[in-house]
């Protein structure tokens, strides 16, 4: 029997028992689809955790200050003290102490009320100075950002976010009007472009001021020349890790701290950020790959079943079709043909469900799903050999069937 009529006769064969086929492929269907989904959900968390981390702006290093302790001996965690100062980021920025870093940008930041006409909103006040926009990798959409001098001569001016706009004015045609902070007449000069949100929080919300501003009128006090946060952007990628050394040996040496262990300021990089939101990400995907595996390995018993039933069924046709001379593995093989139809039906249209479901349910969900070409290949793969491995059995059993028996079977 040639490749082509075992084809068509093993097509034919299970066009015979279509209720029973198509139960058969519905199990492998859903396996395939499950495990395409799983996967690309995976993918897709990984790449929206990517993005957002990526909106913080490039090759970055975020520079926090230490702990803090009250009276009572209660610490108040990482970011609650004021061990940075605009000094610090003075000294980071000079090409000669650390020449790996390209720039850097404080933040002294509060959430404070903002007033505009009769209208209020509490967002956040960012104190910073020009090369924010740069090491930020963000852009002003109309109008400009404050300038040097404008620091400098601590310039009640102001650039603000696109939802604060909205919120204050119903517009982000707002260039030139005015908002209150701290009881403080400021004038908007800039509107940034809108940047969506981050891991925590609405990048559009946001009004930033010059440093000095926010120092002297803002927020005042004898911490008035600390900040809540370094930004530090190395010259290039592959020069972060040694940034990240000049920047935390540079602290050190400034802060007089001779253990690092004690450092009273933490450095986090993109990379490490990236790298552990991946690993958690990675760890989850392939525990529900594992789970979706189990909905294989149910649709491969299924396979068997179904073609044990189908020898059983089929005995005489087996024993006369050996009674008219077909050698064992002919039989083998028709009935191997069968279980990898099956396994293959099951496999395309489980990749055409995952595929589709890939590209709906991501406006249901409000979530990312990426469809991989090596899942959605590997699956149809897998559901194949799934089809052939639990064939094996009863193509054997068939294959091994005496014909005289067979032909006295009822």
């Amino acid at each position: 029997m040639t490749w082509s009529e075992t084809l068509r006769t093993g097509w034919a064969a299970v066009r015979g028992h279509k209720l029973r086929s198509m139960l058969t492929v519905l199990g492998i269907l859903i396996g395939i689809a499950a495990v395409i989904l799983t996967v690309g959900l995976g993918l897709g968390t990984q790449k929206d955790v990517s993005q957002q981390i990526s909106a913080l702006g490039s090759n970055l290093l975020i520079v926090t200050p230490g702990s803090s302790t009250d009276s009572d001996g209660v610490r108040g965690g990482f970011g609650t003290a004021a061990t940075l100062t605009r000094s610090d980021a003075e000294a980071l920025a000079s090409s000669v102490n650390a020449p790996d870093i390209g720039a850097v940008a404080p933040e002294k930041e509060s959430s404070l009320s903002v007033e505009a006409n009769d209208t209020n909103w509490t967002t956040t006040v960012v104190g910073t100075t020009v090369d924010w926009l740069d090491v930020r990798s963000r852009s002003v959409a109309s109008g400009e950002f404050f300038s040097e001098e404008d620091d400098a001569a601590g310039a009640t001016v102001a650039v603000i976010g696109a939802t604060t706009a909205t919120e204050l004015f119903g517009t982000t045609n707002v260039v030139g009007q005015q908002v209150t902070i701290a009881d403080t007449p400021f004038t908007i000069v800039g509107v940034l472009a809108t940047a969506g949100a981050s891991t925590d929080a609405d990048l559009d919300d946001t009004v930033v001021i010059p440093l000095t501003t926010a120092a002297d009128t803002v927020s005042g006090g004898l911490d008035r020349s600390s900040v809540s946060t370094i930004y530090v952007q190395a010259a290039s990628a592959d020069q972060l890790s040694a940034a990240y050394q000049e920047a935390n040996q540079l602290l050190l040496n400034l802060h007089d701290i001779t253990d690092a262990d004690s450092a009273d300021f933490t450095i986090a990089s993109q990379d490490s950020l990236v790298s552990t939101a991946t690993s958690v990400y990675r760890t989850l995907t392939v525990l529900l790959t594992g789970i979706a595996g189990l909905s294989l390995l149910v649709g491969g018993i299924g396979v068997m079943n179904i073609m044990l039933v189908s020898v059983t069924e089929r005995t005489r046709e087996i024993g006369l079709r050996k009674a008219l001379g077909a050698p064992p593995w002919a039989i083998r093989r028709q009935f191997l043909v069968e279980a990898a139809v099956l396994g293959l039906a099951g496999g395309v249209l489980g990749a055409a469900l995952g595929i589709v479901a890939a590209l709906v349910l991501p406006g249901l969900l409000d979530t990312s799903i990426v469809v991989s070409g090596a899942a959605v290949g590997g699956s149809v793969a897998i559901a194949l050999a799934i089809g052939l491995v639990f064939g094996v059995y009863p193509a054997t059993r068939a294959a091994r069937l005496a014909p005289i028996d067979a032909l006295r079977s009822e």
